[in-house]
């Protein structure tokens, strides 16, 4: 089982940096699932930016949920000390 989402902070560009359960930091990009029709309204900056962790996952007001797996298996891997997070 992969780790779990602790913390999420929603980025420019529609991307999310994720903090995981391992200490390991990831950046996702949402915008892959625009073409689904549930994921739709992320597309709207102000809901995009209302994310939050919640059960290893990450989750939106009206319920969209993206599996924690996908994210950690998905996202590109980055350390604290990465000057692109500076």
């Amino acid at each position: 089982m992969n780790p779990r989402v602790k913390d999420v902070v929603p980025k420019d560009g529609y991307v999310l940096e994720l903090l995981f359960e391992n200490g390991q930091r990831g950046l996702f990009d949402v915008k892959k699932f625009f073409n689904l029709p549930v994921f739709e309204s992320l597309k709207d900056l102000n809901y995009f930016r209302q994310v939050r962790a919640l059960f290893g996952s990450v989750v939106w007001p009206d319920g969209q949920d993206i599996c924690p797996d996908t994210l950690y298996e998905d996202s590109l891997k980055v350390n604290d000390t990465d000057p692109k997070k500076q």
